[in-house]
């Protein structure tokens, strides 16, 4: 039983389940769009994920999570240098022009962690820009790349449907906003410290709604893809009101993370068993 609780955490604290998520975006872009599978590219943005996220949570957000260097943690960090080799080899097979997103990408995920200047703040200490940043990048990753990878050309539909990863991913982090409320330095400007945490929630609300209601600005639009945003906005916004700032343990590095899971495999089920 231990066994499994150590699994289980290594598997949260380690990112590996965010990581999953990042991946099932892409597969959820690769439906919408009838992109051939590139293994490549999803295979980078996993391994990529562990790697990067665990540089941020265990270097520049390590003390917001009171961590020390322990066994467990040094566990971590060999398993993130492993995965970013992975994630190295994996990028050696993608296209030039797959390279230059995720050259923009890479910056933009450094600047967040690391100052570009001496003596200057990081993106992530710039008040307020911290979730808009990291919204941008896994809009970035999960739809852009993907269409670039597969050689298709970036037209309005792919728009709309980065402008709604934009705003889901938003979405996803405002229970975190919430929950690191009372851990976040004030400095930091996030949307509960400036706003409040009900009207934060209510921005969420709205976002819900901007966010499937943009799905009818698409010019090519399939059952699966209508049906399975309903089933992710009734989802979105459920979560959005039992949200509170004293939260369960894993309610939002579990439950929250596992949305876009949820939603890839409600659109496996629709395009395979009901034949939408």
């Amino acid at each position: 039983m231990n066994w499994l609780k150590y699994i289980f955490h290594f598997y949260l604290d380690a990112s590996i389940h965010v990581a999953i998520s990042v991946f099932a975006f892409i597969e959820i872009t690769c439906v919408f769009f009838g992109l051939s599978r590139d293994n490549h590219i999803s295979y980078l943005a996993f391994f990529g994920t562990i790697a990067c996220y665990n540089f941020v949570k265990y270097g520049v957000e390590a003390k917001k999570y009171l961590l020390v260097a322990n066994r467990y943690h040094k566990n971590i960090q060999v398993f993130s240098f492993i995965a970013g080799i992975f994630a190295i080899y994996h990028a050696c097979f993608v296209s030039f022009d797959t390279w230059v997103g995720i050259a923009i990408l890479s910056i933009l995920t450094s600047l967040y962690a690391i100052p570009l200047l001496p003596n200057t703040k990081n993106l992530r200490n710039l008040g307020g820009l911290k979730i808009f940043v990291v919204a941008l990048v896994w809009a970035g990753a999960t739809v852009v790349l993907p269409v670039i990878a597969a050689n298709k050309t970036m037209g309005w539909d792919v728009g709309v449907e980065g402008v709604q990863r934009f705003l889901m991913v938003l979405i996803l982090m405002v229970p975190f906003e919430i929950r690191d409320l009372e851990y976040d330095d004030p400095a930091l400007k996030t949307l509960p410290q400036r706003y409040g945490y009900v009207n934060t929630k209510i921005y969420g609300f709205f976002g819900v709604l901007v966010f499937f209601f943009l799905t009818f600005l698409k010019d090519q639009l399939t059952y699966v893809e209508v049906i399975s945003k309903g089933i992710i906005f009734l989802t979105l916004g459920i979560f959005m009101f039992i949200t509170k700032r004293k939260q369960s343990k894993y309610f939002s590095s579990f439950w929250v993370e596992a949305i876009p899971i949820f939603w890839w495999v409600c659109i496996l089920v629709l395009d395979t068993f009901l034949g939408l």
